[in-house]
């Protein structure tokens, strides 16, 4: 019985590991060239997902790679008002540490066998237990779980459902080695994350490990072509520098300081979801997992959700090798209840982000008393 994995992400590197661990060979098909083709993005908050790292044996690895004082937190109004710091103490537990993306996916491929993750291979299409790539070769498989990502070629095997446009986008920038170059601005950022919530738009800075803090500006209800509109001149960093300075009209000169102070990486990203709480009736032979099976807004859970995926559908298979319809029923049901409650949750919280007077209710959210 063949398994395949489309897609070398935290949902199908935690999928591979935990079949490893219990004896099930599979196999890890990815369309990047290498583990290094490109930049895996920046921290996560990982807490649900420890699970995950603990069924594949990896909970102390992970540990000593993450980052507890990640877990600081300073929010703050676009006139200056601080209206909540949080230091976390050097003893605290990992509740939710923050780790590098790049260092999670690390963590979980050196875990593998190396001939487990077959890389350069683009998933085109799939029928009757032939997985077809991009360059004309070929796989067979019995279960095909598709781990590849938001925009899934295989999740059109299970349901018409695509990602939606949620009204929000997001330019990323960022200030490298910032203790060295900025430790004025390294100094009010602090360890973890710092948040400026405005009217509609909110500005996100995160310390990353490699000394790197990057910066999401978000613009809430937005059209889909909004980059188009904006102004920003994507091609031009300087200018689109003054632009996003220009597009916070009265922000306290600090927060425009860390914009003025960013390197020449400026990236636009469309934030999409899938609908929440989608569903497909069970199908032999193909399931899903991670941000292919439940896309939803980055507030924190989507990873934790994939690796929890990963791992779970990797012990019904343990439990069921000679039957994956039932493994795969087994876990489907418990990843629909799940997830949907995960996205409901990240919708709402989307949307209080959106809101006038964010800030004050996202004080209200962390401390309701």
């Amino acid at each position: 019985m063949v398994i395949v994995i489309a897609g070398a992400g935290l949902g199908g590197l935690a999928l591979a590991r935990v079949l490893h661990v219990n004896g099930i060979d599979a196999v890890v098909y990815e369309r990047e060239t290498s583990r290094d083709a490109r930049d895996q993005g920046g921290m996560l908050d990982i807490h649900s997902g420890q699970r995950a790292l603990r069924e594949a044996g990896l909970i102390d690895e992970f540990q000593a790679i993450a980052r507890g004082e990640g877990q600081d937190m300073r929010l703050l109004e676009p006139d200056g008002t601080l209206l909540l710091q949080e230091d976390t103490p050097d003893d605290a537990p990992l509740d939710r540490p923050e780790v590098d993306r790049a260092d999670l996916r690390k963590l979980l491929l050196d875990a593998l066998p190396e001939d487990m993750v077959r890389w350069g291979h683009a998933f085109r299409s799939a029928d009757n237990g032939l997985l077809h790539f991009a360059d004309g070769g070929s796989a067979t498989y019995d279960l095909l779980v598709g781990a590849d990502g938001a925009q899934s070629r295989v999740r059109a095997l299970l349901t018409d459902a695509r990602p939606a446009h949620t009204g929000h986008n997001v330019v990323e920038i960022g200030i490298p080695d910032i203790d060295r170059t900025h430790p004025d601005l390294a100094a009010m950022v602090g360890r973890g994350t710092y948040w400026v919530l405005g009217d509609g738009i909110s500005l996100a800075a995160q310390r990353n490990g490699d000394g790197r803090v990057r910066i999401g500006i978000g613009f809430y209800h937005t059209a889909e072509d909004w980059f188009a509109t904006s102004g920003i001149p994507f091609d031009d960093p300087a200018a689109a520098r003054a632009r996003l300075i220009e597009l916070l009209p009265g922000w306290d000169s600090r927060f425009t300081a860390l914009i003025a102070a960013c390197d020449d990486t400026v990236v636009p990203r469309a934030i999409t979801a899938l609908p929440p709480g989608l569903t497909w009736p069970s199908t032999p032979g193909v399931t899903l997992v991670g941000d292919a099976a439940h896309l939803m807004p980055p507030v924190g859970e989507g990873a934790n959700m994939a690796l929890l995926d990963g791992a779970l559908l990797g012990l019904a298979l343990a439990a069921h090798p000679d039957d994956f319809p039932t493994a795969v029923k087994e876990y489907e049901r418990e990843m629909f209840q799940r997830t949907a409650a995960a996205a409901r949750m990240s919708a709402n919280m989307q949307a209080l982000l959106a809101s006038p007077d964010a800030a004050r209710k996202m004080l209200a959210f962390f401390r309701p008393d």
